[in-house]
C-alpha cells in the first residue's frame, strides 16, 4: 500500500496539535480557499465595477452639447445619475435652467437614445 498522507478533519488536526503542543499550521478562523490567478481576479474586479468602461454619466457628458445645444451646454453640465435614476443637471444661469426645464421631455428622450443611458428616468435641475 502506498504511503499517502492522511488528511484529518480540521477538528482532529487542532486536537492533535494541541495534545502534542505543536502550533497549528493555520491560525484559527482561517479557511483555505482555492487559489486563483491574479489576472483572473483583476478581470473579475474590472468587470464587476466597470473599470475601464465608459459610464452612462460620462457618455452623457461627452454628448452634452448635442443633447441640450451648444449655447445651453456652456451654462450647464450633467453632474451624476442618482440611485433613483434621476440625472442631476447643474445650470449656472436661471434662463438656461428654465429653458432646460421647459424642454425636459425632449432632453430626456435624447439622453435615453445614448447607448447605456436608458436607465435615466427623469431630470433634476439645480441652479447655482
Amino acid at each position: 500500500m502506498a504511503d499517502l498522507p492522511h488528511r484529518f478533519s480540521r477538528v482532529a488536526e487542532d486536537l492533535i496539535s494541541s495534545l502534542r503542543r505543536i502550533p497549528s499550521e493555520d491560525p484559527r478562523g482561517i479557511r483555505r480557499k482555492p487559489s486563483h490567478e491574479v489576472s483572473e481576479l483583476i478581470e473579475a474586479i474590472k468587470a464587476k465595477y466597470g473599470i475601464g468602461m465608459p459610464t452612462a454619466e460620462q457618455a452623457i457628458r461627452d454628448k452634452w452639447p448635442e443633447v441640450v445645444g451648444p449655447a445651453n451646454a456652456s451654462y450647464s453640465n450633467a453632474v451624476r445619475i442618482d440611485e433613483r435614476g434621476r440625472l442631476i443637471i447643474h445650470a449656472t444661469h436661471a434662463v438656461v435652467r428654465n429653458e432646460l426645464f421647459m424642454n425636459r421631455a425632449e432632453i430626456l428622450e435624447r439622453i435615453r437614445r445614448i447607448p447605456g443611458c436608458g436607465s435615466v428616468k427623469q431630470l433634476h435641475l439645480i441652479q447655482g
